[in-house]
């Protein structure tokens, strides 16, 4: 009995980190907007933001299972935190000094933690019970971390959108009292959510200090990186997860601004229906807040969709083969990202919206189906594969770039391409059995 409600005590300690990270994913696309403002950035260097932060997956994935492996999976759960808390913090200096370096930093920083909880707490997860229900564990996990993304574009919306901010020439023309006071306003609405959460994520850190965790028994494999990287179906996986991840990413960081670009601020405030919406999620009248904000806290609909559509896909994939799953997903994100770049106005902003909704199953069923019979190899087809998330960090930029040359609906003819090789990597592993969890 004291064995179960110890386990059930360190589920919820994992869990509130399956949070953290979606939470904190997506808290970091609403800083994209304000930094492009703020430092006069282009789409692409915007973008660079992004590089920052899941450059990290690419780089820390491997060492992080080669530092769980000689510190332990709770200590490095503890590491992983108090890294994420030092990023947090460095929010702080960033803001105050307005260096761009120093946010980049700090993005990176913030990531490195994130990739050290991913590789030491899923294990912990499978673990925690009877072997059977893993699963179910999983997916609640799982469903925990999409709430986190939901959530976080209101959040931002709120507390890192909401006020307008100046021009440097604007600044330059204000006396000495209203520049300082303008500027320590600016800094503190991104220093504020920061702190809160560098606060937080170090209270759990202590909790996980005393908190009691099941021994993790290493597992023996004989496989090697080589025979991984020789192995074409998972390879073909790995470039799936890359286009998945960096093609969801670009979406949810540059709505904001695609959004803006088809002057939808007007459209939204003429519409009744669309104004209450933005006023209950904003908790006060349009009328004082920054257009960012406006359209901002509707993003918080691309990335919920991926909670509603992660349990219609769960039940989809049960009944039906996951890779032919997959391929529909895939297909019908490509049809609304087409009727996004084809309308204006709210049609075009909820077609693209809605793709969140089929994003869903993609990186789990992407992830399962390059596994599967792989064998003794899948410690280290797991390591690939979420080395592939570096995709975030390359897809984004890559995207930003392209809306600088050619506008925004025209390059998201090159998201539509990544969405095509899923459809082509779901098509081909269709025949495939596993159950995805």
């Amino acid at each position: 009995m004291s064995n179960q409600k110890s386990y059930r005590s360190a589920f919820i300690l994992l869990t509130i980190l399956f949070f953290l990270w979606g939470f904190i994913t997506v808290l970091v696309d609403s800083l994209i907007p304000r930094l492009r403002e703020l430092f006069t950035l282009t789409y692409f260097q915007a973008g660079l933001v992004q590089f920052a932060f899941f450059g990290a997956y690419f780089l820390l994935s491997i060492p992080a299972s080669y530092i769980l492996s000689k510190i332990g999976y709770k200590k490095g759960i503890i590491l992983g935190l108090l890294t994420m808390a030092l990023g947090c913090l460095l929010f702080y200096p960033a803001a105050s000094y307005r260096i761009f370096g120093v946010f980049m930093l700090a993005y990176f920083i913030l990531a490195g933690g994130m990739t050290i909880l991913q590789v030491a707490a899923n294990p912990f997860v499978a673990v925690l019970g009877s072997e059977d229900g893993a699963s179910s564990r999983l997916n609640l996990s799982q469903a925990f971390n999409s709430l986190g993304t939901a959530i976080a574009p209101a959040i931002g919306a709120l507390f890192i959108l909401s006020d307008v901010i100046k021009t440097k020439e604007e600044i330059a023309v204000l006396d000495g009292s209203a520049k300082e006071a303008y500027l320590t306003a600016e800094a503190a609405a991104v220093q504020t959510p920061f702190l809160g959460l560098a606060l937080f994520i170090g209270l759990i850190a202590v909790i996980f200090l005393f908190a009691k965790l099941p021994t993790m028994i290493s597992e023996t494999s004989t496989g090697t990186y080589m025979e991984a990287l020789k192995n074409k179906k998972l390879m073909q996986g790995v470039l799936g997860i890359f286009f998945y991840v960096g093609a969801e990413v670009a979406i949810g960081s540059y709505l904001v601004n695609y959004f803006l670009d088809m002057n939808l601020v007007s459209v939204i405030k003429e519409s009744s229906m669309m104004r209450s919406i933005a006023e209950a999620i904003l908790n006060s009248g349009l009328a004082d807040k920054d257009d960012k904000a406006v359209v901002g806290v509707f993003v918080t609909f691309y990335w919920s969709g991926a909670m509603i559509g992660r349990f219609a896909g769960a039940y989809l994939t049960r009944i039906m083969k996951p890779g032919k799953v997959l391929a529909i997903f895939a297909t019908i994100s490509i049809s609304l990202i087409v009727l996004s770049i084809s309308t204006v106005g709210l049609v075009s902003m909820w077609s693209i919206l809605a793709v969140g909704l089929f994003n869903s199953i993609m990186f789990p069923t992407i992830f399962t189906l390059a596994i599967d019979g792989i064998g003794h190899l899948k410690p280290k087809a797991s390591g690939l594969l979420c080395t592939a998330i570096v995709g975030g960090a390359i897809i984004p930029p890559t995207f930003g770039f392209l809306t600088d040359q050619i506008a925004f609906k025209n390059a998201l003819i090159f998201i539509v391409l990544c969405y095509a090789y899923i459809v082509w990597f779901g098509y081909k592993n269709g025949k495939s059995k596993v159950v995805v969890v």
